[in-house]
């Protein structure tokens, strides 16, 4: 039985400039490709270059940090910055029509401020959105995305030829893993502030966290349900900041460490949670750590797991991108459709009970044992 909660996401507005809105004035083009023509959206798809390439100059630059204070000409940013005042407003005048600041007094000499978009990118701003910015932008992460063609003549990823895995490389480079530590912590808190909003986890006596990292997800699982306990089971490296972020987060004395590998085995428990593990790996490697949950689980548990799921249909989701992502990092991590992930759980001797949709493209499957 799948039972489906959908919470509906608002539209994000079409700041491209390629809108339908608007009309030609006298000697001016509205944009380089009417969009009565198809060529429009390949148009508007190659131009994510362009402005990914602004996006990131704003935050190499940290002209998010400088504004933080308030608004700055462009001439007053350069001096701070120090760099060219002429390009610099240019770059405003670019990141303004994305949304990311806005120009305010007259046309002549405008000053920018931050929207509140541009505000996450502040490095002290809540859910920061900086570090995760600087990360897209690593030369080794753009080299593997324009190295995409090569990994679907060959079926595998070009950067897990040249540096293994993806974990293993960031273990390589300090900066990407600290970009990558700060982004995983602000998104984990969103998924699990989403996943306690949405499942109710009252009546499991002890959830195990399967390569749950430090505990963000399940910290708030257990602070939302103060009668269970918890076990975090991570490889020792991962693990090393968990207990003084669980005790961060007051639920340390309700929480057991595990050190391990989920690819040999898991720990006895009432129920296990998987948060964005499936996807890593091919369908031979999930099937390995499902079947030791599987091996382990009750006869009354059940097995929570947080992943994408793509429609079966057309429609633009962001997993579908994220696929591409995986693809081209990873050997083996792909993301399902909701049908394939389900028979997946199927071979593992998992039936599904539920699957919630969550915000930001997210699922929650409940799933219990055949």
């Amino acid at each position: 039985m799948s039972q489906n909660t959908s919470l509906s996401n608002k539209a994000e507005p079409d700041r491209s400039g390629s809108g339908s809105g608007g009309a030609k004035g006298a000697g001016r083009e509205r944009d380089v490709v009417d969009d009565a023509d198809p060529r429009a959206l390949i148009w508007d798809l190659l131009r994510g270059q362009w402005r990914f390439s602004a996006l990131y100059a704003f935050v190499e630059l940290d002209v998010a940090g400088a504004l933080g204070d308030g608004p700055l000409t462009a001439g007053e940013l350069a001096e701070r910055l120090g760099v060219d005042r002429v390009a610099v407003g240019r770059l405003l005048r670019t990141v303004a029509a994305l949304g990311v600041a806005r120009s305010v007094g007259g046309p002549e000499t405008p000053r920018y401020a931050l929207t509140a978009a541009g505000d996450s990118l502040r490095a002290d701003a809540p859910g920061s959105m900086r570090s995760v910015s600087l990360l897209q932008g690593a030369p080794v992460l753009l080299d593997a995305m324009e190295s995409l063609a090569d990994a679907v003549r060959q079926g595998r990823s070009s950067f897990a030829a040249r540096f293994g895995s993806f974990y293993g490389w960031l273990a390589t480079d300090a900066d990407a893993r600290r970009h990558f530590d700060v982004f995983m912590t602000t998104r984990s808190r969103a998924i699990a502030d989403a996943a306690v909003a949405a499942y109710d986890f009252a009546g499991i006596g002890t959830l195990a966290d399967i390569g749950g990292g430090k505990g963000t997800v399940l910290a708030t699982a257990l602070r939302a349900t103060p009668g269970m306990r918890g076990m975090l089971l991570d490889l020792e490296p991962v693990m090393a900041g968990a207990r003084a972020f669980l005790a961060a987060e007051g639920v340390a004395d309700r929480c057991e460490l595990v050190v391990g590998d989920f690819f040999r085995a898991v720990p006895r428990a009432d129920a296990y949670l998987l948060s964005n593990i499936v996807h890593n790996w091919d369908d031979d490697d999930a099937l390995r750590i499902l079947g030791n949950i599987r091996r382990e689980l009750p006869a009354d548990g059940r097995v929570l797991l947080l992943d994408m799921l793509l429609p079966e249909d057309d429609r633009p989701h962001l997993g579908k991108e994220m696929d591409m992502r995986l693809l081209a990092l990873y050997d083996g991590g792909r993301e399902r459709g909701e049908q394939e992930y389900l028979a997946l759980l199927g071979k593992a001797g998992l039936r599904t009970e539920r699957v919630v949709e969550l915000p930001n493209a997210l699922s929650l499957v409940d799933a219990r044992p055949e």
